[in-house]
């Protein structure tokens, strides 16, 4: 039996086994986004405000406190061999309706293709080795709506389009949309968003050489065929309230609620029909020129060495400095989507927002 580096077989035998169930389609949409958020545990959903509003809930852009907004963030996991990138740019068109455009990729780069290593005569050959990415795609267009005859209320949507890509063997396009709400008075915010609201559907193609295909009989793993991958709803809700403490100290509190509808998942509050991953966060503000942020999420239960069960919990910090009203720099030291038992990430976001270009 030839000897290979099976890294190829494992993506797509991973990819591949995944539509016999959806539960974590499309899973790098639900890491969170801007170093602000993930200070805070995701607790967005109600206080999003400026343009990373696309992914935590559309209705937000309309809150925009300029015009033209652009954000930009880069994130890394497992020790910098994954890499987590955003960009996005907002618009208001007018006080009440604003747009956005966003792109988000979280990929592995460089990996090495070794199903050619060995030639036909059993000869090691490593000019032969060849690279390839394996990434996730998302590409947002917003549209927000605030009612002008109800103050506060807003509405939004996203039309999603995701492509994934695991070198040349195999790639998927997929479509959804997302829905948001907000209402925000006196202080008090809440929000929901219903995440792929349409169900989000892949559709996976394989382009396998004989050469891959006899790596999966060899190791026992099943070829994947061409099939849709489905991503379920999910309803994000999300309330919160911002307490002015007077000379310029104001301080905002946040509670969020994932509900999914796909199975009994190993969160805080779990069902058959639904489970629910709650998670709480805080902000403290001097004039909106800097920032500090906490928040506490990822509840989970865990078994000890004696069998026994206990709870988990992730605890989140951050910082945030504004200057000139203008550029906003924001970090956070968080386990990013806490899929690894990786130590606690660097995060950093910018965020730039002007009323009009000068001449």
């Amino acid at each position: 039996m030839r000897r290979k580096l099976l890294i190829v077989t494992f993506f797509l035998s991973v990819f591949g086994a995944g539509f016999a169930q959806s539960k974590y389609s499309n899973e790098f949409l639900s890491l969170g986004l801007g170093a602000r958020g993930l200070g805070m545990s995701n607790t967005m959903c109600a206080l999003t405000d400026d343009v990373t509003s696309a992914y935590w809930n559309p209705a937000g852009l309309t809150r925009m406190d300029k015009r033209y907004q652009l954000a930009l963030m880069h994130a890394e996991y497992f020790a910098g061999i994954a890499k987590y990138d955003y960009g996005g740019i907002g618009f208001k068109i007018d006080s009440n309706q604003a747009v956005a455009f966003s792109y988000i990729r979280f990929g592995v780069d460089n990996i090495m293709n070794t199903t050619q290593l060995i030639d036909d005569q059993g000869n090691v050959d490593y000019d032969r080795i060849t690279y390839f990415s394996a990434a996730d795609n998302a590409f947002l267009l917003s549209y927000a709506y605030a009612f002008p005859q109800v103050k506060g209320l807003s509405v939004g949507a996203n039309a999603k389009i995701v492509h994934r890509k695991i070198g040349q063997f195999a790639k998927s396009w997929g479509f959804g949309l997302d829905f948001g709400l907000q209402y925000n008075r006196k202080g008090w915010q809440a929000g929901l968003m219903l995440r792929d609201g349409t169900s989000t559907f892949n559709a996976w193609r394989y382009s396998l050489t004989d050469d891959v295909i006899a790596v999966f009989e060899e190791t026992g793993n099943e070829i994947p065929e061409n099939d849709l991958e489905l991503t379920v709803p999910a309803l994000l809700l999300g309330g919160g309230k911002t307490v002015d403490f007077g000379k310029g100290f104001h301080g905002t509190f946040a509670l969020g609620l994932d509900c999914t509808f796909d199975g009994k998942r190993n969160s805080l509050i779990k069902s058959d029909f639904v489970s629910v991953d709650p998670h709480v966060g805080m902000e403290f503000d001097y004039k909106k020129i800097v920032a500090l942020r906490m928040g506490v999420g990822n509840f989970q239960w865990e078994p000890d060495f004696d069998g026994n069960q206990k709870m988990t919990l992730q605890i989140n910090f951050g910082i945030g400095v504004c200057i000139k009203n203008i550029v906003t720099l924001d970090y956070a030291f968080t386990d990013l989507g806490n899929l690894s038992i990786a130590q606690y990430s660097h995060i950093i976001s910018l965020k730039v927002a002007l009323d009009k270009f000068k001449k």
